[in-house]
């Protein structure tokens, strides 16, 4: 059977995993949510120098604190920014890397990078005026939809996500990742893709067409980009297919 740790989102815990982790758990393997520093029961460990870096040093402490080998490590979202990092740091203890409705970032990239300018800019007035200059809220749904898919989170979902959510350090979005950032050779490269993912990567689009080859392995689950949330029992059936 696998370990596997489970790294949320941005502005999520471990708590986001709780279904996901019952199921693997049901599976037969060790299934081990991470919550990273500043965010959900953490949140009062958080301050201006929480960025890219503590994340990735909150990833690779607990593998190597816990003696933790053969691991799956699975990047949920954000989460694929430390997750790329931890990866090029854990040696021969990580058995295989999982993106979730995620894709592994290149060295020198930060988050902001991934919206247009504009978009960057009105997250920072955000930071400023309701983030005490270092902390992002998250944003309301209808915000959140425009560029992610919300399918298959029903109201209760919603009620939950709302209610647990906490403000994501803005440091992990403005520190550019900074290597090693490529995992050995030998380890496993899984990516599951939800239903906008799905058509990003069917479409061509030029930087992402390498998810599409060897040695990635392509699991589609059609549903929004919160699937442990939306379809966490689904979400643990590819990922125990993906190790098995």
């Amino acid at each position: 059977m696998t370990t596997f740790v489970l790294v949320p989102g941005a502005w999520l815990g471990a708590w986001a995993w709780q279904d996901t982790t019952e199921a693997l758990r049901g599976h037969g393997h060790t299934a081990l949510p991470l919550t990273l520093t500043g965010l959900a029961e953490r949140a009062g460990e958080g301050g201006p120098q929480t960025d890219l870096d503590a994340h990735i040093a909150d990833i690779t402490d607990f593998v190597e604190k816990n003696d933790l080998r053969e691991v799956t490590l699975v990047a949920h979202s954000y989460a694929a920014a430390p997750v790329t990092g931890a990866a090029g740091r854990l040696g021969d203890r990580l058995e295989r890397v999982v993106y979730v409705d995620s894709a592994p970032f290149p060295e020198g990239m930060r988050m902001l990078d991934l919206m247009p300018p504009e978009a960057a800019d009105q997250l920072s007035q955000q930071v400023a005026a309701h983030g005490d200059g270092r902390r992002l809220p998250m944003p309301p749904f209808e915000v959140l939809g425009l560029s992610s898919s919300l399918d298959g989170l029903d109201e209760g979902r919603r009620d939950v996500l709302s209610a647990r959510a906490t403000p994501q350090p803005f440091g992990t979005y403005t520190q550019r990742l900074a290597g090693p950032v490529e995992p050995g050779p030998g380890v496993d490269r899984v990516l599951v893709a939800c239903r906008d993912f799905q058509g990003l990567l069917d479409s061509g689009v030029p930087m992402l067409a390498f998810l599409n080859h060897a040695p990635w392995r392509r699991f589609d689950l059609p549903t929004g980009h919160w699937p442990m949330l939306s379809a966490p029992a689904e979400l643990a059936d590819i990922l125990h297919t993906a190790v098995s």
